[in-house]
């Protein structure tokens, strides 16, 4: 019950300060519950906390290290810094869900940018083949590596 109140506080009526209130309150109550870190993690990322949202981030996987949602979100938040340890993260989201989009979008993006091309696009590819409407995202000189957009007539032949 009090999850769902939490929720609501933070996705229906904005209330970030009563949504992290409730998920502190969740905490004292099951200190091992990662989704009330993963919120409380977002919350302060969303306020440009970067220091307590890594250290909900790291709560969450101290309970699930392969909390995919955890990772990515740490990763995000360490790219700028940490490139490496941000890989490293994006990896172990990957593992625990190799079909993880964004993931891979966001893994390919860092491999491009310490000019790992090969990597990135074979990352790239498996981002949009995961969702393809992340093409868009994909930078010009990898399109080539995601192939092209079915035609109509493509589609249809494989109905």
């Amino acid at each position: 019950m009090l999850l769902e109140t939490a929720l609501l506080q933070m996705q229906k009526f904005h209330d970030a300060e009563g949504a992290t209130r409730t998920y502190r309150r969740i905490l004292k109550l099951d200190p091992h519950n990662k989704i009330a870190w993963y919120n409380l993690g977002v919350l302060a990322q969303q306020n440009d906390n970067t220091a307590d949202a890594r250290e909900a981030y790291e709560n969450a996987l101290k309970v699930d290290p392969h909390y995919a949602s955890a990772l990515l979100n740490e990763a995000i938040l360490l790219r700028p810094s940490e490139p490496d340890r941000a890989i490293g993260l994006l990896e172990r989201a990957i593992a625990a869900e190799p079909g993880a989009a964004t993931a891979h979008l966001q893994l390919a993006q860092i491999l491009a940018e310490r000019n790992r091309d090969a990597e990135a696009a074979a990352e790239f590819r498996r981002a949009v083949e995961a969702d393809p409407s992340l093409r868009s995202q994909v930078p010009e000189d990898f399109q080539d590596s995601v192939g092209s957009s079915p035609t109509s007539s493509q589609e249809r032949s494989t109905r």
